[in-house]
């Protein structure tokens, strides 16, 4: 099909038909899900006026995308929705989606369909910079307040859309994406690299206070207490037969100090008291 002509729809307007007017924007907009193109169907995009075809990935772009899902999922806050590959009414003349997006959760009463995401990611590879700009442009027109850049060839980095330039931002390694979309601060360096992603991940998941962690960190806790308690008993067993001129051989003094079991090591506490040597204080346990 040849590309997209205003006026011409690569597909019939469903029962969703409408617009939407934002608010201090001054344009009305088509509904989120009246679409150009057939969702699920179809590979075609329309990128203004432009029909374009979401190609399959090869590496890096597939990785890459996978380590988007990846640290993103983990970094949504609550109230919100993280999606891959929604595709969205941008304008008359743009349907397209955005290879990650962060939307609030819900419907939204305005419209009785989803919320416009608010922040969206796009991982540049195979695609023009064209595209890149041109859908980055259509999602801010729209109402999407951050859009960032994942660049895969060449010099591999992470920009920020600005509206006023026109152009992608790169952002420093060093710097944290901080949004009230993410329940903790997203380092940009995750995004490039997988083991600072397991990091990443990390840390978002103390800040939301994800309880199988919380109750992995309690019993880790516990058992460091017991382990304490351990350590210290065998080494008082180990002081009092000292002070009672009792020889410890290295493999006894080993067994001692690698006991972790603390109703034992009570008993060898008492037994160091009375016994004539290791041998009989372990048989008496």
């Amino acid at each position: 099909m040849d590309d997209y002509r205003p006026g011409y729809s690569l597909k019939a307007p469903g029962a969703s038909g409408g617009s939407l007017r934002l608010p201090g924007r001054g344009d009305a907009f088509p509904r989120l899900d009246d679409h150009l193109v057939v969702p699920e169907v179809t590979r075609d995009e329309v990128i203004k006026g432009r029909r374009v075809v979401a190609l399959p990935a090869e590496t890096p772009h597939g990785d890459q995308h996978h380590r988007l899902d990846y640290v993103t999922g983990a970094h949504v806050a609550p109230g919100y929705e993280a999606s891959t590959d929604l595709i969205t009414r941008m304008s008359e003349t743009s349907d397209f989606a955005s290879d990650v997006c962060i939307r609030k959760a819900g419907t939204d009463p305005a419209t009785g369909s989803r919320y416009l995401e608010e922040i969206a990611f796009e991982v540049v590879s195979t695609q023009s910079e064209r595209d890149a700009r041109d859908k980055a442009e259509e999602m801010h027109r729209r109402g999407v307040r951050r859009v960032f850049g994942i660049f895969v060839k060449g010099p591999r980095r992470v920009c920020e859309w600005s509206s006023t330039s026109r152009s992608w931002r790169p952002l420093e390694a060093g710097f944290r994406i901080e949004d009230r979309c993410l329940a903790a601060a997203l380092p940009v360096a995750a995004l490039l690299d997988a083991a600072l992603a397991d990091n990443a991940v990390m840390e978002s998941l103390i800040a939301k206070g994800n309880p199988v962690f919380l109750e992995r960190v309690a019993a880790a806790e516990v058992k460091g207490k017991a382990e304490g308690k351990a350590e210290g008993k065998a080494e008082g067993i180990l002081d009092l037969l000292e002070d009672r001129g009792i020889s410890v051989s290295p493999a006894q003094r080993a067994e001692i100090l690698e006991c972790s079991d603390l109703d034992r090591l009570r008993r060898w506490l008492r037994q160091a008291r009375v016994a004539a040597s290791v041998d009989e204080l372990m048989t008496e346990a």
